[in-house]
């Protein structure tokens, strides 16, 4: 659905473009969450938005979403394995916040151009 498509090439480019924010983050725990936790609690956030918005997909229509979500993550894990286990800075949430929002709106694209339509 949309991991296949020319947008979504361009959101990993933006993320490779500022892996920087990542580099220097630490593996101390100070109460806060991981960077991976954050990732998947921004993600979650944004696909329950996206499903509550486009009330007419079907449950087929959603699991897609869901396993292109999971294979979304699967990737970041990959892009930036030698941190997501660092507990994650406020500039970093600043940014996947933006992240997932980006990846909301490339699938309030595709949804519309392929369902709705």
């Amino acid at each position: 659905m949309v991991t296949n498509t020319d947008g979504y090439i361009h959101i990993i480019e933006y993320l490779t473009a500022h892996l920087s924010l990542f580099e220097n983050s630490s593996n101390t725990d100070g109460g806060k969450s991981s960077v991976l936790e954050i990732i998947e609690e921004e993600m979650s956030e944004q696909i329950i938005n996206l499903c509550n918005q486009n009330e007419a997909l079907t449950f087929n229509q959603r699991n897609t979403i869901v396993r292109e979500i999971d294979a979304i993550v699967y990737d970041l894990q990959e892009i930036l394995s030698g941190v997501v286990n660092n507990t994650v800075t406020e500039e970093q949430i600043i940014f996947i916040k933006e992240f997932a929002i980006l990846i909301k709106n490339l699938f309030d694209s595709e949804i519309h151009s392929q369902f709705l339509l």
